[in-house]
């Protein structure tokens, strides 16, 4: 009897295997399935992290000085989603400016426009190796958010479409999605 026990209890361990070495291909985060935020994720060599989402009060510090453009409509908010992008190649990169929030509708958004003097905004710049954005030293380094800033003006209706996700494009067809947390 234990000798027909061998090849069942053998099968059966091949079944176990065979399912534990097809859960190794998940899908990868950011790539196939929307990221969380809080994650270092690679795009064109260089590392793009969303710290945090939220919204802004233009009328509280430190968001009043976050926003300082003309007053919000009342049917419509603003939140800042913080990023920081690191090069930690051994090469000079360029970081992109491509991105957008789409709703589960499909609404697309881009970003406002800050001021070039915004010492919180996003602005892409020539990464030298294990430089950051935002930059060492920077206010928006050792600020709050310890991230640089990218404005969004959405309709207060859009914000219930969740999950909102933010695109950033990279080269070619290359792209990374996260989940914003709102």
């Amino acid at each position: 009897m234990p000798d027909l026990l061998r090849p069942l209890a053998l099968a059966a361990c091949v079944v176990v295997l065979s399912a534990g070495v097809g859960a190794c291909g998940e899908d990868e985060p950011g790539v196939d399935e929307p990221a969380r935020e809080g994650l270092a994720l690679e795009l064109d060599g260089l590392d793009y992290n969303v710290f945090i989402t939220r919204q802004l009060n233009p009328e509280i510090p430190p968001d009043d000085t976050y926003y300082t453009g003309p007053e919000v409509p009342p049917d419509e908010t603003l939140f800042g989603v913080f990023v920081q992008v690191c090069n930690n190649s051994n090469e000079a990169r360029e970081p992109t400016d491509s991105f957008k929030v789409v709703d589960n509708q499909g609404n697309e958004f881009e970003p406002e426009q800050l001021q070039a003097a915004d010492v919180v905004a996003y602005e892409p710049r020539r990464l030298e190796p294990k430089e950051c954005i935002p930059e060492a030293g920077s206010l928006a380094q050792l600020g709050p958010q310890a991230a640089s800033m990218l404005l969004f003006r959405f309709p207060l209706q859009a914000t219930e479409n969740r999950p909102l996700e933010l695109e950033i494009e990279g080269e070619g067809d290359e792209h990374l999605t996260f989940e914003l947390d709102i």
